[in-house]
């Protein structure tokens, strides 16, 4: 079997799950967030992992009001039809105020099952 390579893509390119659930993060929009996700999907950010729709849910309504920050997404690679990861740069009043952040996200279904957030 063939080892699979990431290769960067251009985030426009990203499959329609990722941007919705972005987007909608960003927009602190839980609901339509909610929507990109397996009913049995994990998020792990900062240490923790959330597993399933109501954990998920409850990190996402904590993480759109612990801090105040921008973010831009800065690239996009994609390791194979399932795996991909896309870099945002964040700037706020979290401590550090500054961070680039991977989520690499691994989709099942056409939805997001497994999420890592990390620097």
């Amino acid at each position: 079997m063939p080892n699979q390579q990431t290769h960067t893509i251009d985030p426009h390119t990203l499959p329609e799950t990722i941007t919705r659930y972005l987007a909608a993060h960003q927009a602190h929009d839980t609901a339509t967030a909610l929507t990109a996700f397996t009913s049995d999907a994990t998020v792990t950010d900062d240490g923790n992992t959330y597993e399933g729709a109501t954990a998920i849910e409850q990190w996402l309504n904590h993480v759109a009001t612990e801090y105040t920050y921008t973010t831009e997404l800065t690239g996009a690679q994609q390791t194979d039809p399932t795996h991909y990861t896309a870099t945002h740069h964040l700037e706020g009043n979290f401590p550090g105020g500054s961070i680039d952040l991977h989520y690499r996200f691994t989709l099942h279904n056409n939805q997001i099952q497994h999420l890592i957030i990390e620097p």
